[in-house]
């Protein structure tokens, strides 16, 4: 048996794997929604209540991914979500490709600065790599085109904006506290990295 068969677009599609997928990231997601429980609590009581909606970055990235696989798993009977649907499939591999490589490179980089590594960090480090190659992977499957993904962008961007404009970015590690900075300065190159990075992957996608 070949390894690619594991990565193949059949065996991705098959409706047995997309429902393993669609279990396991709906887990993950309602998980991360509770991880960022305190973060939630307090921009709550202490920020205007709109800005919550910026603060789970992770959980809405899984969740787009989440609701991505809804559509593929039942496309007739919403067949009628069809620009929404492009939409959230743009938003799904942009922000799953963008925090799944930001959340690892906060934790190793917060380890390098001398923060310690804990069981918790490793299962976040592969739970977001996870993320960011699961979203590659079912590009291919995916409808959206260029303008929903420079959407997509759009409103990524606008999230770098709000969390570092009103100090709602996720919680970091206590070494990285310092260099919010060059953490926002990373991020919003990481948003404009995660588009382009999407964009060659639809591209060569279309090819195959």
């Amino acid at each position: 048996m070949r390894l690619s068969l594991f990565w193949s677009r059949a065996f991705l599609s098959s409706r047995s794997m997309l429902w393993l997928f669609f279990i396991v990231n709906l887990l993950g997601t309602v998980y991360g929604y509770i991880w960022y429980g305190d973060q939630l609590r307090d921009t709550w009581l202490n920020h205007p209540h709109w800005q919550i909606v910026f603060v789970p970055d992770s959980p809405t990235a899984s969740l787009f991914f989440t609701l991505s696989l809804l559509f593929l798993l039942f496309p007739g009977a919403l067949a009628q979500f069809g620009r929404l649907r492009t939409l959230i499939e743009a938003l799904a591999v942009v922000t799953s490709v963008k925090y799944g490589v930001w959340a690892v490179s906060m934790i190793f980089t917060g380890a390098y600065l001398g923060d310690d590594l804990v069981w918790q960090d490793w299962m976040l480090v592969v739970s977001h790599l996870a993320m960011a190659i699961e979203a590659l992977l079912f590009v291919r499957m995916f409808k959206f085109g260029t303008l929903m993904l420079l959407g997509a962008g759009c409103w990524t961007l606008l999230n770098d904006t709000v969390d570092y404009t009103f100090d709602v970015y996720p919680w970091l590690p206590q070494t990285l506290y310092d260099h919010v900075g060059n953490v926002m300065v990373f991020t919003v190159l990481l948003t404009v990295a995660s588009v382009i990075v999407a964009w060659i992957t639809l591209k060569h996608a279309k090819r195959t």
